[in-house]
């Protein structure tokens, strides 16, 4: 024989609330004969509510958490592919200037494997910055064939 909860049909909270997650389960309220009359839809509503919004504060961290370890991640593995690369200057005295510079950019584009548009930018950034002003007009000149020969003219 089943007995009876004490509560009709009627008298039995609903699960109400948004259609997410969080609230795809009812919402149980367990209480003696005594609190049953003290219960109204009001107190039910609220402990919904209440349920609700600590759900939704729980999903939110979880959603922070995964980001914040997917971002962790990201930076962990572009540290890893950081290279660092020694370039040391050498003052010295040239009959060709220009031809010196070539051969000097060759050198480090091919032992440093560099390809990219940035990385060249950043080797003519580096060439432009030790030497002085006056070698500007020359150090263009020898990166613009070396360019046009190395990526341009295979």
């Amino acid at each position: 024989m089943r007995r009876s909860s004490g509560l009709s049909r009627k008298q039995r909270p609903q699960s109400r609330g948004c259609e997410y997650l969080c609230c795809g389960c009812r919402l149980s309220v367990s209480s003696s004969e005594e609190d049953d009359e003290s219960d109204g839809p009001d107190r039910v509503g609220a402990i919904s509510s209440l349920a609700h919004a600590l759900v939704q504060e729980r999903l939110d961290q979880m959603i922070r958490e995964r980001q914040e370890a997917r971002r962790a991640e990201q930076r962990k593995r572009r540290m890893g592919r950081t290279e660092f690369i020694l370039i040391v200057a050498v003052e010295m005295e040239s009959y060709d200037p220009v031809q010196d510079f070539k051969d000097s950019m060759v050198q480090m584009i091919t032992s440093a494997g560099i390809v990219d548009a940035k990385g060249l930018r950043r080797l003519l950034d580096w060439y432009l910055s030790v030497n002085c002003e006056d070698s500007r007009g020359v150090i263009l000149e020898a990166f613009y064939d070396v360019c046009f020969n190395l990526f341009v003219r295979k």
